[in-house]
C-alpha cells in the first residue's frame, strides 16, 4: 500500500507571504531590472521557493505591529553600521584593550520566531555572537568582543531588540 501524503501541511502557494515578497524583491534588486522576463522570474521564485521549502520552514509567523517592525528594521541596520565602526576601531587600533565577556540575556519572550530573530540579530551585529539559546534557563548566552558591564549590555539587548520583537510577534 502506498503511503498517503497529508495535504493539510502543504502550506499552499502563499504559506510564507513575507518570504515570497522578499525573494521577489531581492531578485529584482540583484538583476537591477524590471523587464517583463525579470518580473516573471521574480514572481515564479517568490511562489515556488517557499512552496518547495515549506516543510523545512514550518508555519509562517504573522507579525502584528508592522510599523514597529519597520522602525525595528532601521534600528537593527543602524546598530550594525555603528558596530562595524566600533569593531574596526578596536581591531585597527594597536593600543586598544578590549574586554571580552560572556553576557547571559534572560528571555521574556517564548515565541520561537522572536527568539530566533533575536539570536540572529545579536550574531549579525559585529562584536557580539549569540552562542547558546538555553531553553532550560530561559536565556541567550552572548559573547561580546568588548564589554565593560555585562548587566548593562543585557539590558540594552532586551530594550533595543527583545522588547520590539515581543511587540511584533506577541
Amino acid at each position: 500500500m502506498t503511503p498517503r501524503h497529508d495535504r493539510r501541511d502543504d502550506g499552499g502557494w502563499l504559506a510564507h507571504p513575507a518570504l515570497s515578497v522578499l525573494l521577489a524583491v531581492v531578485w529584482l534588486l540583484l538583476r537591477q531590472s524590471v523587464e517583463p522576463a525579470d518580473l516573471i522570474a521574480a514572481v515564479v521564485l517568490g511562489l515556488v521557493v517557499p512552496r518547495l521549502t515549506h516543510r523545512f520552514l514550518g508555519p509562517a509567523s504573522n507579525p502584528r505591529a508592522l510599523g514597529t517592525a519597520l522602525r525595528f528594521t532601521f534600528v537593527v541596520l543602524w546598530d550594525i553600521v555603528v558596530s562595524n565602526v566600533t569593531v574596526a576601531r578596536i581591531v585597527l587600533n594597536p593600543a586598544s584593550a578590549p574586554k571580552p565577556a560572556w553576557v547571559p540575556v534572560p528571555l521574556d519572550t517564548q515565541h520561537p520566531t522572536a527568539i530566533t530573530l533575536l539570536a540572529t540579530i545579536i550574531t549579525t551585529t559585529p562584536g557580539t555572537v549569540s552562542c547558546v539559546v538555553d531553553d532550560a534557563h530561559g536565556q541567550i548566552l552572548v559573547h561580546a568582543l568588548d564589554c565593560d558591564d555585562p548587566a548593562e549590555m543585557a539590558a540594552q539587548i532586551k530594550q533595543r531588540y527583545e522588547r520590539p520583537l515581543m511587540e511584533i510577534f506577541g
